[in-house]
């Protein structure tokens, strides 16, 4: 309850306004007479019986002046009742992964607990917290700040550092309501940004009550606004909203530490070409560094990373950067892991490891094709490789074996011998791809390089063999370790090794479903026109895709043979094709229909599957916003139009291959994104396999098709490569609009806007009646006229 004096409520303000000017007048009209009378000598008597007639003449007068202005006002008492409502104050917490770093009261997170305590203390505001981090602020959870520091493990820990920020006590303070009408999240996830420029525009721009000021408690290390432009942009993010934002600074220096800071490419990464990474070297905190090793090395499916190039960081006034060219011999998804040997006190060893994934293109398909015969099968598809301006290819045809009698010594003979030893030892790794077609190993030396092909497919590269009478066991790939990388078994208990009954395969219900046989089908349907023969093989591997089978042969397991086969080994592709009659869709009274173009588009699809051509995968997977160790990390799956059924995505990590993580969700026909939680991953690569099974077969153990994505999480990313606050930033902004940066210990000091009294009650009571203001003014007049008088004043 409050009370105070107010004029009477039946005289407007500009009255009461004249009448304080008109008194204020009299009475300096009053001091001026005395002034000139006494100069004049007009009053009688002694100096000091002159000095106390003029003093009396002056006090009467006043009385008579105030006691005018009372009758004319009439003052009344005024007793109120209400209470104080406080400003409304936005407090922007940083929600990012730095807070995670040492800070000044434990972590960074800690000492904004702390400043959030302060700030707790201060009953005469309404405090709203959010965390900023991307995009629009969202509510901070409602934990206390001992709630807050239990929850948030330091750096180096196993686990993910919680990302949200403590809220204060709940004396003074209440949890705002964002801008939508979303719920708080029970614990907010940590944000890969610092983007406070985009919560002060989204909050400036609400609807509800406007802040009367801001106070952002933050490191610093803010991705909006920049260094270089904060004042301005930080006016702009305003919006016109003339409110001050005030910093608390939570951290002032930079704990002893050595990261890798930024890793760049200069152009586009192209298999077989050369790649320059420009990687900055960060020394702070005291740390001594001179010169830094630095190695760059490509994640492997199996076994250790594959080192591609090497170098040394000379760091001058902190910073030090290397350029290190790496070639990269395979397209598609590749991990690169770029880490540092950090000198001795290194306080930060999650930042000396970073990971960048580079979709490594192709300038153009680089092929070996090796036919074991002329045929008209091999002839048909040498001339589709060469006609392609996007396939480089290497072909050889073995023309004359070793047992043909030529009756000329091998000198007097045009033909060269098959350079076996150079292609399957030099050569081979600047192939994208190798045909075999109809090729026998034994006679020409290859049998001793297949274990190098076989490693070949493991380091990703892809594998086509081919039908015919010299192809699968009766070709002698048998029980090597090539055949461990094909797709279906190579049965050698069983006889004939080839069948030479014409037949016309059936395409599966994969087969019908796979992106890689659609461009086929819309030319010719379903059915395939008459094959003169296949190769026998035994049951698919685990893994591979059947696309074809034959309509009578069956395995040893009793299922149908398969004839095209897709399967996937480590980084690498293979296809098994157990027939030599793919000519017949390009001349054939079959392939009239579609002018021979079936032959091409069935190749072409083939070759696109082996090389992950986008067009012939079944879907796409990515980690929505990338992969932090310790974090909740999503998967978004993106199957094709047609590709409905049951996902099945194995997750495995890179270099022991070992499955962590096995997830399924269904998938609509219409090629609708889905949302998979994939739970929390060590630092480290992992390689994402998608399986899409058609909804006729998912209930069994029926295959699909399967594509491939490679991805790395990191422990702390972009926010943990530069450990050092950026003080100058806070203060900069707190300048720029009018506010004040502090430490959080002294954050409940800042000069917020005071509190506004709302009224619930008013009552009004006069003082006198109106006529002893008059009485009184009239007698005080009187008084002052008899004392003029006497002192000789007219």
């Amino acid at each position: 309850m409050t009370r105070s004096l107010a004029p009477s409520g039946d005289l407007s303000s500009p009255v009461v306004a004249i009448a304080c000017v008109v008194a204020a007048l009299s009475f300096g009209l009053l001091l001026l007479e005395l002034i000139r009378a006494r100069g004049r000598g007009a009053t009688a008597g002694g100096g000091a019986a002159s000095a106390r007639a003029a003093l009396g003449t002056a006090l009467t007068g006043a009385l008579a002046v105030l006691g005018l202005l009372a009758a004319i006002l009439r003052p009344v008492a005024v007793t109120s009742r209400g209470s104080l409502v406080g400003p409304k104050v936005v407090v922007l917490i940083d929600g990012s992964r730095s807070m995670d770093l040492p800070g000044l009261a434990g972590t960074r997170r800690d000492s904004a607990a702390q400043a959030l305590a302060e700030l707790g203390k201060r009953a005469d505001v309404r405090l709203s917290r959010y965390l900023f981090g991307e995009g629009a602020p969202v509510p901070a959870d409602a934990r206390t700040p001992d709630e807050a520091a239990a929850a948030t493990p330091p750096p180096g820990a196993s686990a993910a550092a919680s990302a949200g920020a403590a809220a204060a006590p709940a004396g003074g303070a209440d949890a705002g309501a964002a801008p939508a009408a979303a719920p708080p999240p029970a614990r907010a996830r940590a944000q890969r940004r610092s983007d406070l420029s985009a919560a002060l525009e989204a909050l400036a721009r609400a609807a509800d009550e406007r802040p009367s000021a801001f106070v952002v408690v933050s490191d610093g290390r803010l991705d909006r606004p920049g260094p270089d432009d904060t004042a301005a942009a930080t006016r702009a993010a305003l919006e016109g909203l003339d409110v001050p934002v005030h910093t608390v600074a939570v951290a002032t220096e930079s704990a002893r530490d050595a990261s890798v800071r930024a890793v760049r490419t200069s152009g586009a990464a192209v298999a077989h070409q050369p790649l320059s990474l420009r990687i900055d070297i960060g020394c702070s905190g005291g740390l001594e560094c001179d010169a830094v090793p630095v190695v760059a090395r490509e994640l492997r499916e199996q076994g250790a990373p594959t080192t591609l190039a090497t170098g040394t960081a000379h760091v001058e006034g902190g910073v030090g950067t290397v350029e290190l060219g790496v070639t990269l011999d395979r397209a598609g998804t590749r991990i690169l892991e770029v880490a540092i040997d950090a000198p001795d006190g290194d306080e930060l060893p999650e930042n000396d490891v970073r990971y960048i994934t580079l979709d490594v293109a192709r300038d153009r398909i680089r092929v070996l094709h090796v036919a074991g015969r002329p045929t008209y099968d091999v002839r048909a598809l040498r001339m589709w490789l060469k006609a392609d301006a996007s396939v480089d290819v290497v072909a050889f045809f073995i023309l004359r074996t070793p047992g043909d009698e030529v009756n000329a010594a091998s000198d007097e003979l045009a033909l060269i011998p098959f350079p076996v030893d150079e292609l399957f030892s030099v050569h081979l790794s600047s192939f994208d791809a190798v045909v075999l077609q109809d090729f026998d190993a034994a006679p020409y030396g290859l049998t001793k390089h297949l274990p190098a092909l076989a490693q070949y497919v493991d380091k990703g590269g892809g594998l086509i063999m081919v039908g015919g009478p010299n192809a699968f066991v009766q070709g002698n790939y048998a029980r090597t370790r090539l055949a461990r990388v094909l797709p279906v078994d190579l049965d050698i208990g069983r006889a004939p090794k080839v069948d030479l009954g014409a037949f016309v395969p059936r395409i599966t219900a994969a087969g019908r479903a796979a992106p890689v046989l659609a461009p086929l089908l819309a030319l010719i349907g379903d059915e395939m026109p008459e094959m003169p023969g296949t190769n026998v093989v035994g049951d698919p591997l685990p893994g591979a895709t059947v696309l074809m089978t034959h309509p009578t042969r069956t395995t040893a397991s009793g299922a149908p043979m398969p004839v095209l086969s897709l399967g996937e080994h480590e980084s690498g592709r293979t296809i098994a094709l157990t027939i030599d009659g793919s000519h017949r869709l390009l001349f054939s009274a079959f392939a009239s229909s579609s002018a021979g173009r079936a032959h091409g588009a069935f190749w072409d699809a083939l070759l696109g599957w082996l090389m992950r051509d986008p067009r012939f995968e079944p879907a796409s997977i990515e980690a929505r916003g990338g992969c932090l160790a310790g974090e909740e990390t999503t998967l978004v799956l993106r199957p094709l139009a047609g590709q409905g059924g049951e996902a099945r995505v194995t997750i495995a990590r890179l270099g022991s291959g070992t499955v962590v993580r096995t997830l399924t969700a269904r998938v609509g026909d219409g090629g609708e994104p889905v949302e998979l939680a994939a739970g929390r991953f060590e630092p480290g690569g992992y390689a994402a396999t998608v399986e899409i099974v058609p909804a006729a077969g998912a209930a069994g153990d029926a295959k699909g098709a399967t594509t491939r994505r490679d991805f790395a999480c990191e422990r702390g990313g972009d926010e943990w490569a530069d450990p050092r606050p950026d003080v100058a930033r806070l203060e900069a902004i707190a300048r720029a609009t009018g506010g004040a940066s502090v430490l959080p210990a002294a954050a409940g000091s800042l000069p917020l806007p005071a509190a506004t009294q709302v009224a619930a009650e008013r009552h009004v009571a006069p003082l006198l009646p109106p006529w002893a203001w008059t009485l009184a003014a009239a007698v005080a007049l009187g008084a002052h006229w008899i004392v003029r008088r006497r002192s000789g004043l007219a």
